[in-house]
């Protein structure tokens, strides 16, 4: 095994953790505050914290469990993830019969208004949230048990983490780059993709789960036979 083989097994984990909208939208309602150019910054480096916290404690518990080599150990992953997917399935069956009606406005969210006042600790420890919310926190530890169960070196490990938590975060830190480098030019493109956002929520975050419950499923099946 090699770290191309860890990245392929992260890969998908960290396309879907980058398909965040809430935290895209709290990304980009960072960018038009008042500290913009120090919130949006402190908001990605708190996601790209807690990506790498979630991720590498998980692989470092799972690796320790030995799980490249213990068929116990592997069983149970199985059916945890199995499990797992049914969860996310039911979830997003859920999520999707709650979605606003064609045409009405989606409900703005509370903590969205006091996004302007937010210091550069607080855009911080809001980043570290988002990062750890629940959907991104399976995630993560998913990533990070997948890696511990290829067996691979501590180097390969660590490059495909890497991988893991600069994939997940480019959604995030994107909006922030664009605005640093477009300034206030950027703030159109920026609003539009937040109105997007907002209206499209409910499906966005349904088809995420959607995925990710399969493909848990259907990586813990094989496994089992």
């Amino acid at each position: 095994m090699s770290a191309g083989d860890g990245i392929s097994a992260v890969l998908t984990y960290a396309i879907l953790t980058a398909i965040s909208p809430v935290a895209i939208i709290a990304a980009i309602l960072m960018l038009f505050s008042s500290r913009a150019r120090v919130n949006g910054p402190m908001f990605v480096a708190g996601w790209v914290l807690s990506l790498a916290a979630v991720s590498g404690v998980a692989y470092a518990l799972a690796n320790a469990g030995n799980l490249a080599g213990d068929s116990t150990a592997d069983d149970a992953v199985s059916w945890g993830k199995i499990a797992f997917g049914v969860l996310l399935l039911l979830v997003a069956a859920r999520k999707w019969r709650s979605r606003p009606a064609p045409g009405a406005e989606p409900e703005t969210p509370k903590w969205m208004a006091g996004i302007d006042a937010f210091s550069a600790g607080k855009a911080f420890t809001f980043g570290l949230i988002a990062g750890a919310a629940p959907k991104n926190f399976l995630l993560s530890a998913a990533a990070g048990v997948a890696l511990a169960e290829l067996g691979l070196s501590t180097t390969d490990a660590l490059i495909s983490l890497i991988v893991y938590v600069v994939v997940g975060s480019l959604t995030i830190a994107g909006p922030v780059v664009y605005y640093l480098i477009g300034g206030d030019r950027a703030k159109s493109a920026l609003d539009s993709t937040k109105e997007w956002l907002m209206v499209h929520n409910a499906a966005v975050t349904t088809v995420v789960f959607l995925i990710f419950g399969v493909k848990l499923i259907a990586d813990g099946l094989p496994a089992l036979s």
